[in-house]
Parts: C-alpha cells; structure tokens; sequence
C-alpha cells in the first residue's frame, strides 16, 4: 500500500519538537520578520510588514525549535477586522497558547504607511498624506501596545531669521537713513516690496517621531488623534495641495512659529502630556538642516506609570 504524506500527516518528521541535551538555552526571541498582510488601522487600508514572536524557554525537555506556521497561520486574524489592541492580545494569546508551556512572551510588530486626506491650508482642496507608522503589542505578564509615527514638517530657523530681520534692518537705514522729510507709505511699501527681503532665513524639512505606550483601558488606536496634537502643536506641517494663496499661508505659519529642534521637542511635549490615550511617550526630533550637513536633533522621554496589565 501506498502512503501519502498529504493523508498522513502524523507520519512526517517533526524535527521542530526533538529534545536533547543540547538544545537547554533559553532564546529570548524566535519568530519572523517581514511578513506581507493587509490590515486596516484608524479605519484606513494598509499593506504592512510584520514582525512575528515569542520566547523559547529552557527546560530539562526543551525543544528544538518553535512552530513557526502556527504563528503565521494565527496571523490571519490579525486581516479579518480592524485592528484593535483587544484583537493584538487575542492574537499574542494564542501564540503562547500554541507555545503553552514553552512559551511565556509574545510580540507583534506592524510597520506601514497609513494614508490620510488633509485639506490645504486656504484653498479647500483635499490631498493624500503618507505617515510611517509602527505598531507594537507585546503579551507577557503584562499586555501593552505602543503606537509610533512620523510626522514631517518645516522649521524655520529663529536665529537665521533674526540676522536676515537685521539685514533689512541695515538695508533700510542705507536707503533711507539720510532722509529728513517723513516718508511716504507708498514709497515704503514700494521699497519693501523690492528690497525688504535682503537675505531670507533657512528653513528645512523636519522629521517629528512619535511614541505613545497606550493607556490599557484604550480601546482603539489613536494615530489620527496623536497626529492632529503633534501638527497642531508644530504649526507647520508639510502640505499636499498648494496653491499660491496656500503657500503664502505657509509662509506665514513658518514666520509665526519660527523654532529650534529644542522648541519643536517641548512642543510635541506639551501637546502629548496630557493626552487621554498616553501612559508614556518617546519623542524624537531631527532638523534636517539646509546650513548644514548634518541633523540638529532633540528627544523627551515621559515615562508615565507601569499599570498596564
């Protein structure tokens, strides 16, 4: 009689449960990274990246290796619903329930781009802004989730802004310094309009990274919510459609909130300390400057409580 392995799957080797001697160490991590799935975060579509795993315990009958198809095939739950930090944890659950009694931690880690329509500052259109985001649930003998996203923005440098005030300051009393009648407003303005911007102050795109270690009584997950505080705080975020009446609007914002990497960090940490959904937060911010070759950076670590359970 012929057997097939495909009727008989008991028959296969099963190399992953060997014990020996020699396979004792306790491994911190096993799992995979870089799993494709579709899951739906904030309400939005998006193709993620995935990071998958638990620990491996030791013990006198430790085993080779973990079964890593059944985290994958549990994975699947994570593509039927939006995501939620109730459907992470049943998710880590039944990793260890898989694992049980070889495992004791578990971990996810969703990394993607999530889409959001933001309207132009002035001319009401709409246009599509992509977000990196990372997702971060973790099941031991606590459960936690920590959401991260990057914010890009400008910064208009206050230093640079000050010396170009002083050049037109210099300009304007070269050109009108000797004069005794009272000006004309219209000669001013006219002078203003082709000479009142000597030298112009730097600015850059700017990068805002975000950490927030939900609160466990958080149901959802607030991207858009820590997004909308964190632009607000800044004041510049970058735009989609621009035309020239929102341009001028963004150049008004640049002038009205002209900021250090410094400033831009104790804003975010303003905005985020009394977030309703935040039990800690991370913040991270980088300058990519136009004078130099290098990032200006600034980080805030508010570390909360540890009553996630």
């Amino acid at each position: 009689m012929i057997i097939s392995a495909t009727t008989c799957p008991k028959l296969l080797p099963d190399i992953q449960s060997t014990r020996g001697d020699d396979y004792n160490e306790e491994l911190s991590w096993v799992g995979m990274e870089q799993i494709d799935l579709p899951v739906e975060i904030a309400g939005r579509p998006v193709t993620a990246k995935i990071n998958a795993g638990i620990n491996l315990l030791s013990s006198p009958e430790a085993e080779k290796g973990i079964h890593m198809s059944r985290l994958y095939l549990l994975l699947d739950a994570l593509t039927q619903e939006e995501l939620t930090p109730a459907v992470l944890r049943s998710v880590l659950d039944a990793f260890l329930s898989s694992h049980q009694g070889r495992s004791n931690e578990a971990r996810i880690e969703i990394m993607g781009e999530l889409l959001l329509s933001r309207k132009s500052l002035t001319s009401n259109h709409y246009g599509w802004k992509a977000y990196p985001i990372t997702l971060r649930a973790e099941r031991n003998q606590k459960f936690s989730v920590t959401i991260k996203v990057g914010i890009p923005y400008s910064s208009t440098c206050p230093a640079s802004a000050a010396l170009s005030r002083h050049v037109a300051h210099m300009k304007f009393r070269n050109d009108f310094g000797n004069r005794i009648d009272r000006l004309p407003a219209e000669e001013v303005i006219t002078w203003l309009g082709e000479n009142g911007m000597p030298a112009t102050p730097h600015s850059q795109r700017s990068w805002a990274w975000v950490s927030s270690r939900l609160l466990p009584e958080v149901d959802s997950l607030p991207f858009q919510d820590l997004i909308n505080r964190c632009e607000a705080a800044l004041g510049t975020p970058v735009q989609t459609v621009v035309k020239r009446s929102d341009e001028q609007a963004f150049a008004l914002a640049n002038g009205q909130n002209l900021m250090f990497c410094e400033d831009a960090a104790r804003r975010l940490n303003g905005a985020l300390v009394n977030a309703p959904f935040s039990e800690a937060f991370d913040i991270c911010v980088e300058h990519q400057e136009s004078l130099h070759p290098h990032n200006a950076v600034a980080r805030i670590k508010w570390k909360g409580n540890n009553n996630a359970t």
